[in-house]
């Protein structure tokens, strides 16, 4: 039986990060890969390297940049450790919380409106076919269907806009502000779909977990769709 591959996107703050890893305990012979992450990776290297390019400007700048240049010449590379992939840039891991910043999701989220974003996408279906050949991949990240259209699942990921917010501060920890928060998911959930993000295809599958008090909850209801 040849392995499968299931995309999970979803709205900020939905959870889709924590049900993609609650899922390597239900699906045997599985790994995730964290296209979000990667994109972050490149975003976080672009801002941290000497560019210049900062929030201000990355609107502008990002339209005539060459995603998967930027990886080679910056050195951003894709590795997988613990069944999940992990980002290095110049050889030196980025760790989750640099990447799961506000300031890297909302330059994520402007790059990912305005940049072009072809040869990064071919770069993630070479992955994805690549870690096929030996595992289950479970792929999280935004606009899957054209990164691979031979998805055998495809979930969209959904949450009431309070609920995400909710689940954001708790992320963010005691120091973040509400309307802070709120007002940052509002306005990528607004460039997601600018980018054409959260599209729903004939395949797509939606679940919505805005009642669930758990991860366990959110990847139940899943599961009940995957054959």
């Amino acid at each position: 039986m040849s392995n499968i591959v299931i995309g999970i996107e979803g709205l900020v703050g939905a959870g889709k990060t924590s049900i993609c890893r609650e899922l390597l305990k239900h699906i045997p012979n599985s790994i995730i890969l964290h296209g979000g992450n990667l994109y972050r990776g490149i975003v976080y290297a672009l801002m941290s390297s000497s560019s210049n390019i900062d929030l201000k400007n990355l609107k502008e700048n990002i339209k005539d940049i060459d995603i998967k240049k930027v990886m080679d010449t910056l050195k951003v590379e894709f590795k997988i450790e613990n069944r999940e992939s992990v980002v290095y840039v110049a050889g030196q891991k980025v760790d989750e919380e640099k990447l799961q910043s506000e300031d890297a999701s909302l330059a994520v989220s402007i790059a990912g409106a305005n940049a072009d974003s072809e040869k990064f996408y071919a770069f993630a279906r070479h992955l994805i076919n690549m870690y096929k050949q030996e595992y289950n991949v479970i792929v999280s990240g935004r606009d899957l269907m054209k990164i691979y259209p031979n998805l055998n699942y495809h979930f969209l990921i959904t949450a009431s806009l309070e609920e995400r917010v909710r689940r954001k501060m708790s992320q963010y920890g005691e120091s973040s502000n509400y309307e802070e928060v709120k007002e940052n998911i509002i306005k990528r959930d607004e460039l997601q779909e600018k980018a054409g993000y959260y599209k729903i295809y004939d395949n797509t599958i939606k679940v919505d977990v805005t009642d669930c008090n758990t991860v366990e909850e959110s990847t139940k209801r899943v599961l009940e769709h995957i054959i």
